[in-house]
């Protein structure tokens, strides 16, 4: 009835039409602002993904570089062990040797000593052996403990390292939800307000075939807009590059070889690997130079054909793509280098350096 209302009273004024863009410009005017709103809301939350995202990337740099410094004071300690041991069973050897020689050690001390003060020097000699060894079992004792207390301390740092970027990855995860939930209301809002644009130009025209026209190139245009801001990510420069795929056989055939090979963080030998140092070792069988962290292997050409031989690039994880939608990664601690699907994890970007 409001719309019949309208249509009278537009008549009445001897068919003038700038009363029904009056009325229907604040239902326009409003979903234009609704839009603007719900996208800003899009931009505050990639801005805050962006800023998670590289919280994540830092924290996987500093877990890396926190878990050399435990494979280092490993080492440390196993060689002060090994270091106190000798040490000790040199003392138990020295020890037995002069109790097993009893009183002629002493009686031959006595002997051939040429002068009394001779005889001290003699007797304080053993006594030196005897205090030295002491001595120098409570320091490979001491350092022992020291080198323990630091791996110690060292992995406390890194399983609190490792709470932080479980919190950052649920925060990413949550982030992106609310995007793509924003993100539809967007898209959603615009859908309304080029039908709320369509309707004002067809009432416009009078609902002339050439108002259906100029309707055609109101939606075109708002496709152009939306198309800017649809995609909501980062898109991936297509891979110019040779493409040895020799390189990247041999590639794929190290990671292979790796299956089974448990998680250490900042490991990147097989006897443990963390995710970067996995694909750094790979890509090094085939000549490849890379560094150990997954931030910086995620920054190289960017492939819209993945093929196998290439890096599965997330931010703070990264794997090698060996087809078929799959991957050989090194997935977390407690686990070991093994086979996944690469959507399993997470939307990728895969990147080559072969």
């Amino acid at each position: 009835m409001k719309k019949f209302g309208r249509i009278v009273f537009a008549a009445a004024l001897a068919g003038t039409m700038m009363v029904t863009p009056v009325m229907a410009a604040p239902e326009v005017g409003e979903l234009e602002q609704e839009k603007q709103a719900a996208q800003e809301s899009v931009d505050a939350l990639k801005a805050q993904l962006t800023e998670t995202i590289g919280k994540i990337s830092q924290l996987e740099k500093n877990l890396v570089d926190k878990g050399k410094e435990v494979i280092q004071a490993k080492e440390d300690l196993a060689q002060a062990e090994e270091t106190e041991k000798k040490q000790y069973d040199d003392m138990k050897l020295r020890i037995r040797f002069l109790y097993e020689q009893g009183d002629r050690s002493l009686l031959e001390a006595i002997m051939t000593a040429e002068s009394f003060t001779d005889l001290v020097n003699k007797a304080e000699y053993i006594q030196n052996v005897h205090s030295y060894d002491r001595q120098k079992l409570e320091d490979y004792i001491e350092a022992r403990q020291n080198v323990y207390v630091l791996k110690t301390a060292l992995e406390e740092e890194q399983k609190s390292m490792e709470a932080m970027k479980a919190d950052f990855e649920a925060e990413e995860n949550h982030l992106n939800e609310m995007i793509a939930s924003k993100q539809a209301e967007v898209e959603n809002i615009g859908e309304l307000l080029k039908e709320a644009l369509a309707e004002v130009t067809r009432q416009q025209a009078g609902g002339t075939p050439g108002g259906a026209q100029g309707n055609g190139g109101g939606a075109s245009e708002e496709g152009a807009a939306g198309g800017g801001t649809a995609g909501g990510g980062f898109t991936n420069p297509v891979y110019s590059g040779t493409g040895d795929t020799s390189l990247a056989q041999m590639i794929v055939n190290a990671a292979y070889n790796q299956l089974g090979v448990p998680y250490v963080w900042g490991g990147a030998s097989p006897s443990g690997f963390d995710c970067s140092g996995l694909v750094m070792y790979c890509h090094s069988a085939a000549g490849v130079s890379l560094d150990h962290y997954s931030e910086s292997q995620g920054a190289g050409g960017a492939v819209s054909d993945p093929q196998p031989g290439d890096v599965v690039y997330y931010p703070g994880h990264v794997g090698i793509y060996i087809g078929n939608g799959q991957m050989i990664h090194a997935p977390q601690e407690n686990d070991v280098v093994k086979i996944s699907n690469v959507y399993d994890v997470g939307t990728p970007t895969f990147v080559r350096y072969w």
